[in-house]
């Protein structure tokens, strides 16, 4: 089921939340923010989440007592806990409250986009299919080229490519024509297939 999914990103630093609408809004996400979490109940209550990024340290209210209290009126919305503090004992709360994941700030923006890929997939919701292969090669390109410890520059000499396209290819901000995947696929030896991953 292909739909636009809707993200709520909950953090009292209004820079995080410019920054995560940014990248979220670029993935092809539906992004709201909140900087006051007492404000979060009410608008889950009136608006329809997939998923929500929660910072777990804030002032007048905690991530974990948010959480606790987006339970009492939502069981399944997905929740993503993320902080710069993190500790077992708030691991093992954010756990019992059954968040689907619990990131250490800062993080590389990809595994935000997997995190996300993941937990939408297993509630069978995909995005744009175009935007979901696009952001598959991308990421195909990304895990081939660090695993060769090849830079974007070397790539760019071993395909003619230019970086700022192969950059925008692995950002999943550009589409790659088949000529150029072939030149990618050539230089990193793997069948051209491989950079469809799963698709």
């Amino acid at each position: 089921m292909t739909v636009q999914v809707n993200v709520l990103v909950v953090d009292d630093d209004r820079d995080i939340c410019d920054y995560m609408r940014t990248l979220l809004e670029t993935s092809g996400y539906n992004v709201a923010t909140l900087c006051d979490p007492t404000l979060v109940v009410d608008l889950v209550k009136k608006s329809e989440f997939h998923i929500l990024i929660i910072d777990l340290m804030m002032p007048k209210m905690d991530g974990i007592e948010l959480i606790s209290n987006i339970r009492h009126i939502d069981s399944d919305v997905s929740i993503i806990v993320f902080t710069g503090y993190p500790s077992l004992d708030t691991a093992i709360e954010a756990l019992k409250l059954n968040v689907s994941d619990y990131i250490k700030k800062p993080f590389e923006p990809d595994d935000l986009r997997a995190k996300l890929s993941a937990i939408l997939k297993k509630k069978g919701v995909h995005l744009n299919p175009e935007e979901e292969l696009h952001r598959t090669i991308g990421a195909q390109i990304r895990g081939f080229r660090k695993e060769r410890e090849l830079t974007l520059k070397q790539l760019s000499r071993r395909t003619s490519l230019s970086v700022s396209l192969l950059s925008q290819i692995e950002r999943a901000e550009s589409s790659a024509s088949v000529g150029s995947l072939y030149k990618i696929s050539a230089a990193l030896g793997v069948r051209l297939t491989a950079l469809f991953g799963e698709f």
